[in-house]
């Protein structure tokens, strides 16, 4: 996994791999062939992980001891009435942090082949969606990526897919770098 992004090769039978190196993306490009199932962009986005199941213990467990002394001491000067608001802010966090983790659990796999562009999006429930479209009709719509907020977006036939909304302007634009020159390298192969 580098900077969200985790790459996985389908096609293990060729023999020649060429590495593309960019700023926020490491992905594998295999050579040009005339197999129509030769692929050409593989990549699964993934969003970035809060902690692992210990570091939100601990975090957790330090705020609610924090809270705990914090609410004795209320009740001890008095104020007893105070102290179930510091056990619904730890509830709170610990519903936070929950909900954190389990859209943590999302996942965008982009295939490009000669033929077809898919993405399989899995959401946090394991439930998977699956689009298709020609890469010979796809556009790359990301033209201002210094925007705060600016979408990356694949247009095809007038319809819109926005792909990688949990990854950060600078992997947007390396994401969308890379797309862009696969989808010419795969209508090259297909015109060939």
């Amino acid at each position: 996994m580098y900077w969200g992004f985790e790459t996985q090769t389908t096609n293990n039978s060729l023999s020649s791999q060429v590495w593309v190196k960019m700023r926020f993306l490491h992905a594998r490009v295999p050579p040009v062939t005339q197999d129509s199932e030769c692929v050409f962009f593989d990549v699964v986005l993934v969003p970035n992980r809060p902690l692992s199941p210990r570091g939100l213990f601990l975090v957790l467990f330090g705020i609610a001891a924090i809270s705990f002394i914090c609410g004795v001491m209320f009740v001890l000067k008095g104020a007893w009435p105070v102290t179930p608001f510091f056990g619904a802010d730890v509830a709170l966090l610990a519903w936070a942090l929950h909900v954190s983790t389990r859209e943590s659990q999302r996942r965008e796999h982009l295939i490009l082949t000669a033929d077809k562009f898919v993405v399989r999006r899995t959401d946090p429930g394991g439930r998977e969606t699956v689009v298709e479209a020609n890469p010979y009709w796809l556009r790359v719509d990301h033209d201002d990526p210094e925007r705060w907020g600016a979408e990356l977006a694949l247009v095809s036939h007038g319809k819109r897919l926005v792909v990688g909304k949990f990854l950060g302007a600078d992997e947007r634009a390396a994401l969308a770098d890379a797309l862009r020159s696969a989808l010419r390298v795969a209508r090259a192969n297909s015109l060939q």
